[in-house]
């Protein structure tokens, strides 16, 4: 991050990739890490293990969004620990307050992963309370809805994300050529 401590690159590569939900950020993730030959850790996955349940019903446990991620930065904070070269899929608050203050620490990159709402709507996951995928077919006006609702979630985090170390652009890209593009994002930024 901009002001965060310098990362020797020889040394250190942690790569924290966020974005809103649904943008691809596991799926890029675990390609970008395949890619490099890193460890891959998805975070909401990582939280329901350290916790023992789904984050949905961990995030009932807390009466404000604040205190769900000050309590779950514990595990941000042990995955960078723990990992000198990594890439983890984060969360959409990934560089708000608690979260932040852990990579301040431990310092990685950070990207952003961009798309436009419709291409994000295509790729729209449903789970229920226990974290397993559940099938759903929506009607024009839920997908409206949904549309209407990524938009306002970029909108939301924005402000967060100018202080990201890059910006990837996704749009149309597939898995592979996405992690292709950061992948070659940070090996410009490394020059």
């Amino acid at each position: 991050m901009n002001d965060a401590p310098h990362v020797d690159p020889q040394t250190t590569r942690r790569i924290l990739l966020t974005g809103v939900g649904c943008v691809g950020k596991t799926t890029i993730g675990a390609a970008l890490a395949r890619r490099l030959g890193f460890p891959f850790f998805d975070l909401d996955h990582e939280i329901e293990k350290h916790f023992g349940t789904s984050i949905e019903r961990l995030r009932a446990r807390f009466l404000t969004d604040y205190s769900y991620r000050k309590e779950c930065s514990v595990v941000l904070q042990r995955i960078l620990t723990r990992n000198r070269r990594c890439v983890v899929a984060g969360v959409p608050s990934s560089l708000r307050d608690a979260y932040l203050a852990v990579m301040r620490k431990l310092p990685c990159v950070t990207v952003v992963l961009e798309d436009k709402p419709e291409n994000i709507l295509e790729r729209i996951t449903f789970y229920d309370i226990d974290s397993k995928p559940i099938e759903k077919d929506l009607t024009d006006e839920e997908r409206r809805l949904y549309l209407k609702e990524i938009k306002a979630d970029i909108t939301y985090f924005k402000q967060s994300y100018r202080c990201a170390d890059l910006h990837a652009n996704i749009a149309g890209l597939d898995p592979d050529a996405a992690a292709e593009l950061v992948d070659d994002m940070l090996n410009e930024q490394r020059r």
